[in-house]
């Protein structure tokens, strides 16, 4: 890769030239400091270099405009239009082009509206990151980013720009999505050499890598477009690929394509037969292709997405792209966690204990000592200084005379340090934190190396007490009892353990590898109580048929403690353990038993899931940690919260604004909901466009003269069309939100093999009549067999929108219901206006409004009797399955083109 010239000063520094320079100097260069830039600085810097962002989704009128227009039967149709113009039929093709453009122009309205909705939903979905400003720690929004800035990782963090590492504590960093190399790469601060390749700068973390592990300190040397990242992005562009949503959808287009070919080919090859003239020929069929194809298809599904999205997005979920929504409502697994889903995930600390079960406040004490919160030093204070005190509890960011508020980090290490009783521990002022070893989810816990005001060094540990216990010298049956009595209680809770290096040790660094024979100091006991609303909606859940599992890193006791609590059915508690000793098929018969999963790695949760999806079952999981990051890829749906961590934000599909499952059940409602009024227009569609088109190929035949004109065919179209575009509005019945429902082309081309000839039989009888009873000729022919197709296929909504029989049984929406009678009438009233002789109609005589009135009983009769017996016969759609390759791919793209724009 070439990797552009040094760029210096405010707008940044090319990083292959920062790698080379030593920390100190680099911050020089930046104008910055270890406190970072101050908030004038920052914004100064802002309006030089812009939003630290690739791209942002924006509704461009032009490219939704050029959408409607790419059809190439509409610009044929354009086309030949403009012809007919100049060959001596100037009516016919001034009526053409308006009605061409009256479709482009709902298409575009609609689209539009489509894309506007997906622009707001991007606006609200943000990453943040810690940076410091003005010398103090503060979440800010990543497009606000600045070369100069200092910005602080930890576990689980997206790389918000190019950084020249300053401070790190085992920090390793996943650079798969610049490199290809799937390891992590170890990070350090010293400058690598001059002829460092871009996978040589260890002394860098690069826009778009995942922290790994580890922890560390970076000052922004680039951002959004001049970043290495940035600089692939941009040229690869951002092009996702099809869901399964969409590979339905085209694949049904094309269905009606092909039939459509087959008519128009045929229809063309008739006229010239009987010697009709060619222009007119040419006009007719390409009329048939246009009236057969969904050209509206695109806007009345973005206009349901759209409205579904602004539904959901009420409903406080969002979802990253519009055609996601269907994926929603398709789950029939849910895999959750379990802290802030069914417990309230306020965790808090209530009391520390020794090994004998004893209150302690030595272990609260060295809790403190061993914790990873984000303090705000300046928190709660009134005199707004902020002096600061490299003593204070053990720490780099304490100022004198206030502790400060966690404003960040672990939740346990959160609660801990804003406690109550933690204002009181005097004795943290005795010790200096020397090194860190951050907490990871393959070792579950934490240490630090702290210097005693007498000179000695302690190793404080702290993590999940089956971990730490294993590294003690030596446990009591005692403790152990403590233990199982606190687990047994529904608490959770943290071991603590020390050991004293020996007087005459210097050891200034602290590793993995020093966490060995420690000798058991405690628990720390946090609370965390089931929520209110979580057993009401887990019977939601399970009303919509949705079975949901608990994954969990807590202990099985506790885990299972709390959900049985919430009326979880009963079933084997799994382990980790458990999970490494089976093979796959003896896990997926585990999991069918199990309703929760302990003691699970991030590992262990992507199988579980990908076990699970084989066996048929379309299956989501919730997540919002570094450690859900793999099963959200895993999952059909990945759902994470907008308080998520970066890299599970990135990994999910759908966003929640509340950790809350009865906001996922409303959810999967909307999801359904919406693909079900999508498929009555594709039924509709199939039903009635097909059985019109075909009756005209079979008229063209035996009719002396075409019966209905081109501009007729297009007309009626839109007409047909408009009512349509009010289905996103329409109710869905219970029975059908019971269960997800999938794309299926064979259900559907099935429908319109079987529907479509009755719709074709009731024109041919139309044709009888106005040529026997009113022997009409061609406009009355014309007129009558418009009026009657149109009122047929649009009224035939109201039998197809509705399983159930008799269909007047669900009610439509109100929309719905004045759409499609007001089309009706409107084509009925057209042939009595003024314009009614350029459109080549006539008023109709009044006993034909008589007979339509019979017809169209009897056509929702015959379809009634039709529906009933097709879905008592109809084949039960497959699981989806082959939904699988193209959502992993989706999965695996849609997060780099996420991370490329930051969000935004």
């Amino acid at each position: 890769m070439a990797l552009t010239a040094e760029v210096s000063g405010e707008a940044g520094l090319d990083v292959t030239v920062a790698s080379r320079l030593d920390a100190d100097a680099a911050l020089a260069r930046l104008g910055s400091a270890d406190g970072g830039l101050s908030e004038e600085q920052a914004r100064r810097r802002l309006a030089a270099v812009g939003p630290n962002a690739l791209r942002r989704h924006r509704a461009r009128r032009l490219a939704v405009l050029a959408r409607q227009l790419r059809s190439p039967l509409l610009i044929l149709l354009a086309v030949t239009a403009v012809a007919s113009f100049f060959l001596g039929e100037p009516t016919d093709a001034l009526i053409i082009g308006a009605i061409l453009t009256a479709s482009v122009g709902l298409g575009f309205f609609n689209e539009y509206r489509a894309e506007k909705a997906a622009e707001a939903l991007h606006s609200q979905i943000r990453h943040r990151c810690l940076v410091r400003r003005d010398g103090r720690p503060r979440l800010l929004d990543v497009t606000a980013l600045v070369p100069g800035d200092v910005v602080e990782l930890r576990l689980g963090d997206i790389v918000p720009a190019d950084l020249r590492l300053l401070e790190v504590a085992e920090l390793e960093c996943e650079e798969s999505v610049l490199t290809g190399e799937s390891m992590p790469v170890a990070k350090s601060t010293r400058p690598v050499g001059a002829d460092a390749v871009l996978a040589e700068l260890s002394d860098c973390a690069l826009m778009g890598s995942v922290v790994h592990t580890g922890s560390g300190t970076g000052v922004v040397v680039a951002t959004g477009g001049r970043t290495v990242f940035g600089r692939v992005a941009l040229q690869l562009g951002e092009r996702h690929p099809e869901t399964e949503f969409q590979v339905g959808l085209r694949r049904f287009s094309l269905l009606l394509v092909r039939v459509a070919a087959v008519l128009t080919a045929a229809i063309f090859v008739i006229n010239l037969v009987l010697h009709r003239p060619v222009l007119d020929a040419l006009l007719f069929s390409l009329a048939i292709a246009v009236g057969i194809s969904p050209q509206l298809l695109p806007a009345v599904v973005s206009t349901s997405l759209a409205a579904g999205t602004r539904r959901l997005a009420q409903h406080k979920v969002l979802v990253k792209r519009l055609v996601c929504i269907e994926d929603l409502g398709d789950i029939d697994v849910l895999f959750t966690d379990k802290t802030g889903t069914l417990t309230e995930g306020r965790i808090s600390f209530m009391r520390s204990l020794g090994p004998d079960g004893r209150p302690a406040d030595e272990v609260l004490e060295l809790g403190l000592l061993c914790n990873e919160a984000v303090v705000d030093p300046q928190a709660g204070r009134d005199d707004g200084q902020a002096r600061r005190d490299d003593s204070q509890a053990g720490r780099d960011d304490g100022p004198d005379g206030s502790r400060g508020r966690a404003t960040g980090g672990n939740p346990l290490d959160v609660a801990l340090w804003d406690a109550p009783a933690a204002a009181a521990q005097d004795g943290l002022r005795r010790y200096r934190r020397l090194s860190l070893v951050p907490f990871d989810h393959e070792r579950r816990m934490a240490s630090v190396l702290l210097r005693h005001d007498d000179g000695r060094r302690l190793i404080v540990t702290k993590g999940a007490p089956e971990t730490v216990l294993e590294r003690c010298a030596a446990i009591g049956d005692q403790a152990r009892a403590v233990l199982e009595a606190e687990f047994a209680a529904g608490n959770r809770v943290v071991a603590v353990a020390t050991r004293w290096l020996p007087e005459t040790a210097s050891q200034a660094e602290l590793s993995p590898a020093d966490e060995h024979d420690l000798t058991f100091r405690g628990l720390l006991v946090f609370l965390d109580p089931p929520k209110a609303g979580a057993r009401h909606a887990l019977e939601r859940l399970s009303a919509l048929g949705v079975t949901v599992k608990i994954l969990t890193g807590d202990n099985a006791a506790v885990a299972a403690k709390v959900c049985a609590d919430l009326g979880l059915p009963d079933g084997r508690v799994l382990t980790g353990r458990d999970i490494d000793a089976a093979d796959d098929s003896r896990l997926a018969a585990l999991i069918e038993q199990s309703s929760v999963f302990a003691r699970v790695s991030p590992e262990h949760k992507a199988r579980i899931v990908r076990t699970q999806r084989r066996s048929g079952l379309d299956v989501a999981f919730l997540g919002d940690g570094v450690n859900d990051a793999l099963a959200l890829h895993a999952a059909d749906v990945g759902i994470s919260v907008d308080t998520a961590t970066d890299v599970a934000k990135d990994a999910a599909d759908v966003l929640l604004l509340e950790k809350d499952l009865d906001i996922l059940a409303d959810g999967v409602t909307q999801g359904r909901r919406i693909f079900a009024n999508t498929m009555k227009y594709v039924l509709m569609g199939t039903s009635s466009n097909f059985g019109n088109m075909f009756s005209a190929a079979a008229a063209s035949a035996f009719l002396p003269f075409l019966p209905m004109l081109p501009s007729q065919i297009l007309l009626n179209n839109l007409l047909y069309d408009s009512s349509q575009l009010a289905i996103p509005t329409d109710s869905v019945d219970a029975e059908q939100l019971r269960r997800p429902s999938r794309w299926d082309v064979r259900l559907i081309r099935r429908f319109m093999l079987f529907f479509g000839p009755i719709s074709s039989l009731f024109d041919f009888a139309t044709f009888a009549i106005m040529l026997g009873v009113f022997h009409a000729g061609p406009p009355l022919f014309r007129t009558g067999w418009f009026v009657e197709s149109l009122a047929t296929q649009v009224l035939v909504i109201f039998v197809i929108r509705t399983r159930r029989v008799p269909f007047f049984r669900s009610r439509p929406s109100l929309p719905l219901l004045l759409a499609a009678l007001g089309v009706v009438a409107t084509g009925a009233i057209i042939p009595l206006t003024p314009v009614a002789p350029a459109l080549g109609f006539q008023p109709l005589p009044g006993p034909f409004f008589l007979v339509l009135l019979l017809l169209v009983a009897c056509y929702l009769a015959l379809i009634e009797i039709g529906k009933r017996w097709f879905y008592r016969t109809a084949p039960v759609t497959p699981a989806g399955r082959e939904r699988t390759s193209a959502h992993r791919t989706h999965r695996r793209a849609h997060r780099f083109t996420t991370t490329a724009t930051l969000g935004r």
